[in-house]
C-alpha cells in the first residue's frame, strides 16, 4: 500500500491542472501576471486610450499610468521575485496554494481600479495596494526571525520604504494633492531603482560563474565584496538629499554618482567571450540603463537639454525593465530545471524592450528624431511584443506539471 502511494504521487503531479501548477511558487503566478500587465497597460494606455482614461478627472491620467507602471507591473515582478528567492536564500518552505492567490487577488483589485481610474475607488486601491506590500514585508520579516538570518534585511528595509512612498502617493491622489501625489510617485520609481541594485548584486555573479563553469564545482569569479551594496546605497543617499530638499544641483550630483555605480556594476558582465550569453547582455543592460538614466537626470538639474520625465523612463523603464526581462529568463530556465540558454523568441524580447525604451526616452531628450505615428505608440507596440514573446515562450513550461520541483539553485 505504501509502495503504490509513493509511486502514483509523481503521476498524480504530472496531472495537475494548470492552476494548480502556477499556485506552486510565486514565480509561476506572478511573472506572467506582470508580463501581462507591462505588455498591456501602456498599450490600452497609448493605442487604444490615447494617453486618457475615461474617469481620470481630477486625477491627471498620467500620474495613473506612472503608478501602475510602478506599482503594477514591476510590483507583480518583486512580489514573484521575492516569494520565490526569500525560501531559496533562508532554505525555508516558500509560499503556495491560497498564501499566493490572496496576494494576487489584492494585487489584481488594485489594478482594475487603476485601469477604470475613477477617483472615489482610489481608497479601494489604496488598501489593496498596501495590503499585499504591508503581506510581502510581514512574510520576509517572519522568515527572517525564524531563520535568525540578516540576509533579507535590506530588501526589507527597501520594500518598507516603498510601501511608505507608494501610501503617500495614493493618499495624495485619494484627497486631490496632485503635486504631492507627482513628487510621490516618481520617488517611489526612483525607490525601485535601490531594489533593483540590490537584486542585481546578488542575481549577477552567481550567473556569470554558472556560466563560466556550469557544473558549479568552482567559482571562477569573485567581485570585490565594496561593489554588493555601492549601487543601492548610493540611491538612498541620493533619495534622502531629495526629501532633505537639497538644491537641484546638489541632488543632480548625487544622481550622477548613484548612475555611475550602476554603470560600474556592468564591469561584472566583462567575462571573456561568454560575456556575449543572452543572460549576461541582459544584466549588463538592466545595470546600464539604469545608470545612463540616474546621470541623464543628473545631468538635467545642472542644465542638460532635456526634461527630467524621458530619464525617468531611461532609469525605470530601461533598467528596471532589462532587470526584469532577465529575472524572467534566468529563474524561468533554472526553477523549472533547465539550463541557461534562450531561444529565439525571448532573445527578441530583449530586443523589443531595448527598442521601447529607445523609442520613449531618445526622442523626448534630442537624441533621435521623432518616429512617425500619434506620440509614443511606437514605442508602446515594440515594448508590449517583448514581454508578449516572453510569455508565449515561458507560458508552456511555467505551466507544465512535469517541472515541478525540478529547480537548478544558482
Amino acid at each position: 500500500m505504501i509502495g503504490r502511494t509513493m509511486l502514483s504521487q509523481p503521476f498524480a503531479r504530472q496531472s495537475l491542472p494548470w492552476w494548480r501548477v502556477v499556485e506552486d511558487e510565486g514565480f509561476r503566478l506572478f511573472f506572467p501576471l506582470a508580463a501581462l500587465h507591462a505588455a498591456l497597460w501602456p498599450f490600452l494606455w497609448v493605442v487604444v486610450l490615447a494617453m486618457d482614461l475615461p474617469f481620470a478627472d481630477p486625477i491627471p491620467a498620467s500620474l495613473w499610468h506612472a503608478s501602475e507602471m510602478i506599482l503594477g507591473s514591476w510590483g507583480a515582478v518583486l512580489i514573484g521575485f521575492m516569494t520565490t528567492s526569500a525560501p531559496e536564500w533562508t532554505d525555508t518552505p516558500r509560499l503556495r496554494g491560497m498564501s499566493l492567490w490572496r496576494i494576487a487577488i489584492l494585487w489584481g483589485t488594485a489594478r482594475v481600479m487603476g485601469l477604470i481610474a475613477w477617483d472615489t475607488l482610489l481608497w479601494v486601491s489604496l488598501v489593496c495596494d498596501l495590503a499585499w506590500m504591508g503581506t510581502l514585508i510581514y512574510y520576509l520579516i517572519h522568515t527572517s526571525i525564524a531563520r535568525r538570518t540578516d540576509r533579507l534585511l535590506p530588501f526589507i528595509g527597501w520594500i518598507t520604504a516603498l510601501t511608505s512612498s507608494a501610501a503617500v502617493a495614493r493618499f495624495s491622489m485619494a484627497v486631490g494633492k496632485v503635486e504631492l501625489a507627482e513628487e510621490a510617485i516618481v520617488l517611489t520609481g526612483l525607490i525601485f531603482m535601490g531594489i533593483l541594485g540590490l537584486a542585481i548584486g546578488r542575481i549577477s555573479v552567481p550567473v556569470a560563474n554558472h556560466v563560466l563553469d556550469p557544473t558549479e564545482e568552482s567559482v571562477p569569479f569573485r567581485p570585490h565584496p565594496g561593489k554588493l551594496n555601492l549601487s543601492p546605497g548610493l540611491v538612498a543617499v541620493a533619495l534622502i538629499g531629495e526629501l532633505l530638499g537639497l538644491s537641484g544641483p546638489v541632488t543632480g550630483w548625487l544622481w550622477i554618482a548613484a548612475g555611475a555605480a550602476f554603470v560600474d556594476r556592468m564591469t561584472e558582465g566583462f567575462i571573456g567571450r561568454t560575456a556575449f550569453r543572452t543572460e549576461i547582455l541582459g544584466l549588463m543592460a538592466s545595470a546600464g540603463f539604469a545608470g545612463a538614466g540616474l546621470i541623464a537626470l543628473g545631468a538635467s538639474r545642472l542644465g542638460a537639454p532635456w526634461g527630467e520625465v524621458p530619464t525617468y523612463h531611461l532609469a525605470i523603464m530601461g533598467g528596471i525593465g532589462f532587470g526584469v526581462i532577465s529575472v524572467f529568463a534566468i529563474a524561468g530556465k533554472f526553477h523549472t530545471g533547465q539550463r541557461l540558454g534562450q531561444g529565439w523568441m525571448t532573445r527578441g524580447a530583449y530586443l523589443c524592450i531595448g527598442a521601447g525604451v529607445a523609442l520613449r526616452a531618445a526622442p523626448a531628450m534630442g537624441l533621435m528624431p521623432w518616429p512617425p505615428g500619434p506620440p509614443h505608440m511606437l514605442a508602446s507596440l515594440v515594448w508590449a511584443a517583448g514581454f508578449t514573446l516572453w510569455l508565449i515562450d515561458y507560458l508552456p513550461t511555467l505551466t507544465d506539471p512535469k517541472t515541478l520541483d525540478a529547480e537548478q539553485i544558482c
